[in-house]
C-alpha cells in the first residue's frame, strides 16, 4: 500500500490561504450540520506543563475520510526558529482503513487555524471592517493578517506583543511580505483602540484583551489559548460580546476564555449563541447591528485538520507532490 509523504513546503504551496477559507466554511457546515465525528482532544502533559502532546482524531462524512492530528505544543517556542506546534496529519480512507498520507501539521495548523477565523469573520464582522489589531507576533499573527485581508478590506494593521522587539520584527517582516504599513505598538490598549478586527494569537494564560478597550462594533477573534485554565480575554470582555464557538461541546470543555467567566458566576452556557457553522447554514442570527461586539472562540478542531489534509492529499496526487513508500497494509496472498 502506498502512502504519500507530504513536507511543510508542500503544504503550504497546496493550501492556499483563500482555498482553505471556503474549504473551513463548508468544513463548520458539514459539523453543525452531524455529518461528522468527533471526540474530544487527548493531550500529554510533560511533568513541567511546559508542553504536551496532543492527539486529535475525528471522521469527517464529506469529504468522506478519517484521520488523526499528533501535535507537540509547546508554547517556550515563541520567538524562537520552532514552531509551537509541530507533528504530523494522518490521513485514511475509509473502506479499507489503509493509511493514505502522512503530512506535515505544522503549516496545516498554521494556515487552517487563520482560515476559520477567516469564515468567522465573514459572518459575523462587519462588512467595511478593515483596522485590524493584531495581539501576538508568532506565527499565527502572520497567517492571521493574511486571512483577515481574505475576509475584510483591511486598511489599518497594529500589532503588539510583549516582547517590543517581536512586535517591531513582525511589522518590518509582515509590512514588505504584503506590501503595507503594519504599525508596532508598545501598548495593547492602544494596539485595540477603535479597531473593528482583533484577533488575539498570543500563548499568554492570562488576559491580554480587556472589556473596556473594545470599541462598539468589532469582531474578535480569540485563537491563541486552548485549554480550560488558560484564558487571552477578561471576563468583561466576554461579558460584552455575543460568543460564538467552532464546536459547542469542545467550548464546554476545553474554552478558559468562556469556562472561567462562568465559573465566577457572571456568565452562563446560555451566552453561547451558537456555533458558528449554524451562522453559515442559516439557523442562527449573526450580527445584528452595527455596535454590537462579536466574538469568536476558536479551539481548533480535528476535522478542520482532516479537511485540510484531504484537500493536500488531492492536490499533491493531482501535482505530483510528495514521496510515495510501500508502508504496509495489504497482506500478501502466499501468506
Amino acid at each position: 500500500m502506498n502512502t504519500l509523504l507530504i513536507e511543510q513546503g508542500d503544504v503550504s504551496r497546496l493550501l492556499p490561504m483563500a482555498a482553505c477559507v471556503d474549504l473551513m466554511a463548508e468544513t463548520l457546515r458539514t459539523l453543525s450540520r452531524g455529518d461528522a465525528v468527533l471526540p474530544l482532544r487527548t493531550a500529554v502533559w510533560l511533568p513541567d506543563r511546559s508542553g504536551l502532546l496532543g492527539v486529535m482524531p475525528a471522521y469527517l462524512g464529506a469529504p468522506r475520510a478519517m484521520g488523526l492530528k499528533a501535535v507537540s505544543v509547546m508554547p517556550g517556542n515563541h520567538g524562537t526558529p520552532y514552531d509551537s506546534h509541530q507533528g504530523v496529519v494522518l490521513l485514511f480512507e475509509i473502506e479499507h482503513g489503509s493509511l493514505l498520507a502522512v503530512i506535515d501539521a505544522s503549516s496545516i495548523t498554521e494556515i487552517r487555524t487563520a482560515a476559520v477565523s477567516a469564515a468567522a469573520t465573514r459572518a459575523l464582522a462587519r462588512e467595511g471592517a478593515g483596522d485590524l489589531a493584531i495581539l501576538g507576533s508568532g506565527v499565527q499573527a502572520g497567517s492571521h493578517l493574511e486571512a483577515m485581508r481574505a475576509a475584510r478590506p483591511i486598511t489599518r494593521v497594529r500589532v503588539w506583543s510583549r516582547d517590543p522587539a517581536h512586535a517591531r520584527a513582525f511589522a518590518e517582516r509582515e509590512s514588505a511580505r504584503h506590501r503595507l504599513t503594519v504599525e508596532p505598538i508598545a501598548d495593547a490598549r492602544a494596539a485595540v483602540e477603535h479597531a473593528d478586527l482583533i484577533c488575539t494569537t498570543t500563548a499568554s494564560r492570562e488576559p491580554v484583551l480587556r472589556g473596556e478597550w473594545i470599541s462598539p462594533g468589532a469582531h474578535i477573534n480569540a485563537v491563541g489559548s486552548s485549554f480550560a485554565a488558560g484564558r487571552e480575554l477578561d471576563t468583561a470582555a466576554v461579558k460584552r460580546a455575543r460568543l460564538y464557538v467552532d464546536r459547542l461541546e469542545s467550548a464546554l470543555h476545553e474554552a478558559g476564555d468562556f469556562l472561567i467567566p462562568r465559573a465566577e458566576g457572571t456568565i452562563g452556557e446560555d451566552h453561547i449563541v451558537g456555533e458558528v457553522g449554524d451562522v453559515l447554514l442559516g439557523r442562527i442570527p449573526g450580527r445584528r447591528s452595527e455596535d454590537e461586539i462579536t466574538l469568536f472562540k476558536s479551539l481548533g478542531l480535528a476535522v478542520e485538520d482532516l479537511a485540510a489534509a484531504h484537500h493536500v492529499y488531492r492536490k499533491a496526487l493531482e501535482s505530483g507532490a510528495g514521496v510515495a513508500i510501500d508502508f504496509g497494509g495489504r497482506r500478501d496472498a502466499g501468506r
